[in-house]
């Protein structure tokens, strides 16, 4: 008798149990965010740095599904070959951080790498970016080996294709999408987008400061690397070699 009510019971909430689990799980979903950048444009640099970085400071990675694109303004020639807006070794370090992010999928491991190299390219000792394997005690060997047999231009070749299937159309870097949607030129706003957008229970704290500035007026900014411009990352090239 006991078991036959115990059966009862488990039919009647059988439906709570089905229902209810999904919906708990869809309320914390994080939200998706994706940065698409090259590794020479001294704002994608800048907005890795001093920016993005921040977010495992103040707890907002903890709601968010980051995803790094890096290939930006480059383009595929004929051949099959890639030219990029800073020259050769920006398709250097493009690969390199393609190969890292392969390499190393855990986000908080090919993050402290990239993170690493962009902060050399802001120091202007961007060539020194193979002391960033010793400065995060990673091993080079995956990354090295990815990007000299060849497997390195495969995963550009991705990532150009993702990038060339932006909708809309991306028009500089860094170009930073909140869920679907663009943010523009008002990327540097990233977080107060990213806690509009979380409709979770583990909201963290930073967000109740944050999210008040969607009110304000958006910046208008120039902080950021044309397809077409040249003048710019010309003089910025010299600055780096030197």
């Amino acid at each position: 008798m006991a078991s036959r009510g115990s059966f009862l019971l488990a039919i009647l909430f059988l439906p709570f149990v089905l229902f209810s689990a999904p919906i708990c799980l869809a309320r914390d979903s994080k939200v998706s965010l994706a940065l698409y950048y090259e590794t020479l444009c001294p704002f994608c640099s800048n907005f890795i740095v001093n920016y993005l970085a921040k977010i495992w400071d103040n707890g907002l990675i903890s709601i968010v599904d980051l995803e790094l694109i890096p290939y930006g303004n480059a383009r595929i020639r004929s051949n099959g070959t890639i030219t990029c807006q800073h020259g050769k070794y920006e398709c250097l370090l493009n690969t390199v951080e393609a190969c890292a992010i392969d390499a190393w999928p855990d986000l908080d491991v090919h993050f402290g790498f990239i993170n690493c190299v962009e902060t050399l390219v802001i120091e202007h000792k961007y060539l020194e970016w193979e002391s960033c394997f010793a400065a995060t005690g990673l091993d080079s060997k995956p990354v090295l080996e990815c990007y000299e047999n060849g497997y390195g231009h495969e995963l550009d070749l991705k990532y150009a294709a993702k990038t060339n299937a932006l909708e809309p159309p991306h028009r500089y870097v860094p170009w930073v999408v909140v869920d679907g949607e663009p943010l523009y030129e008002d990327y540097e706003n990233f977080e107060a987008y990213i806690c509009k957008a979380y409709k979770g229970n583990n909201r963290p704290e930073v967000c109740d400061g944050v999210v008040l500035k969607l009110s304000k007026e958006k910046k208008q900014r120039n902080s950021v690397c044309h397809k077409n411009d040249v003048g710019l990352l010309d003089t910025m090239k010299i600055e780096m070699v030197i």
